[in-house]
């Protein structure tokens, strides 16, 4: 990655950035982030990853992907650095060349900041080239276990390798995660900072299909909006905020901007809600982190509800383990699947072995946009339908949904 960068000009290095890693959360605190930057009259670049349904969604400027055309030109005006770094190291990867794609995109518009997601981990990521203006670690949780280990500290050892010396790293980990965390900035010299040390919420209630609080920090009261459901959105802000307070002038927004760019925030895909009849949920929810915060957004959202899920689930992932806080829900199960280059989806007949054994209806359906149909037409106003798992199953279905429901169902 050093390499590849190194021969387009470093453009990582044009703008200052904001670092964002952790299990779970990194990608709507990262947009959070970006948007409060915007709404501050800032050129906000933001990298996040995987993309719902177009790879330019990983390049985006004040909200807006990276245009297909301007997309073609960059990738070919980077085909020579690319070839010279095969021949000296070796082909960049898929997500490296769309990577390095953004932070030339970035230093080409010329953006104020860069909000920059991590990959997987942290110590050995693409992103990692970089010394932010903060760093971001959000929590830590078991996902991807197979390349960042078997446990939560030694996961946690591996995010806490984005700590650079002098660079405020700000964090809602918690117990032995976040010990480990603080531990790794110590030995590195980075101020660390907890973002439940800093910042206190207190939930308000009122909003239908979205949520209000206030923030509270030693520069004063955030009153919040959040189009967004989900208590695990309001950590995701106040570590939005505690980094935001990290920034240095001339970077950090006021309260006001970040109070606007929160209430206008679209985080595709993470507990997105369409009142339609039957109502759906959409939401990227691929490790038993996630999967545990969708359920307790769906009880504290919709209490008097059934759900009827829809799920396919990647073979990496430990699908036991995603399944389980929804099984504990008033709940029946749809299980499809997903084709896509290089990645498998689990047998849908597997995953409905495993809730019919705890008594749960479920059924398989292989054609994902099939399975929803089965699901909207069994379902009725006491349901809400959650089309759930892998990015990929949550992709497809949000863009059938758009293409042929539509923005009409939208609140």
């Amino acid at each position: 990655m050093r390499l590849l960068l190194r021969e387009l000009g470093d453009p990582q290095n044009a703008y200052p950035t904001i670092h964002v890693g952790g299990t779970s959360g990194k990608g709507s605190t990262a947009t959070m982030i970006a948007a409060a930057l915007g709404a501050a009259g800032l050129r906000a670049g933001l990298h996040t990853k995987p993309h719902l349904s177009s790879m330019t969604e990983r390049a985006r400027i004040d909200g807006i992907p990276i245009p297909e055309d301007a997309f073609g030109e960059l990738l070919s005006e980077m085909m020579p650095a690319i070839e010279r770094t095969t021949a000296e190291e070796g082909r960049p990867s898929y997500y490296e060349t769309l990577l390095a794609l953004a932070f030339s995109y970035f230093a080409r518009e010329a953006v104020d900041a860069g909000v920059i997601e991590v990959g997987i981990g942290g110590r050995l990521d693409g992103t990692n080239v970089l010394v932010p203006e903060v760093a971001v670690i959000t929590n830590v949780g078991l996902d991807h276990t197979e390349i960042l280990g078997d446990t939560k500290e030694e996961i946690a050892l591996d995010k806490a390798g984005i700590a650079k010396p002098g660079v405020p790293l700000v964090s809602d980990a918690s117990g032995a995660a976040r010990d480990v965390i603080a531990g790794v900035c110590r030995e590195v010299g980075a101020p660390f900072f907890a973002t439940r040390d800093l910042v206190k919420i207190e939930a308000r209630s009122g909003e239908p299909y979205g949520q209000s609080f206030v923030a509270t920090t030693e520069r004063g009261a955030y009153d919040l909006a959040l189009p967004v459901l989900g208590s695990f959105q309001r950590r995701n802000a106040a570590t939005a905020i505690a980094a935001l307070e990290k920034l240095r002038d001339g970077l950090r927004p006021s309260i006001e901007a970040v109070e606007r760019g929160f209430a206008r925030l679209v985080i595709p895909g993470r507990m997105e809600f369409f009142p339609a009849f039957p109502s759906v949920v959409f939401d990227v929810a691929h490790n038993a982190d996630k999967a545990r915060g969708l359920a307790d957004a769906l009880l504290e959202t919709f209490p008097e509800k059934r759900f009827v899920f829809v799920v396919a689930i990647g073979e990496s992932k430990d699908a036991a383990g995603v399944l389980e806080p929804w099984l504990e829900l008033p709940a029946s199960f749809v299980f499809t699947s997903f084709e896509t280059q290089g990645r498998t989806a689990v047998r849908p007949f597997t995953l409905v072995n495993v809730a019919q054994n705890v008594g749960r209806p479920a059924r398989a359906i292989v054609d994902p946009v099939e399975a929803l149909s089965v699901a909207r037409r069994n379902a009725d106003g006491s349901n809400v339908v959650v089309v759930t798992g892998s990015t990929f199953v949550v992709g497809q279905l949000r863009d059938w949904w758009l293409a042929n429901v539509g923005e009409r169902s939208r609140n």
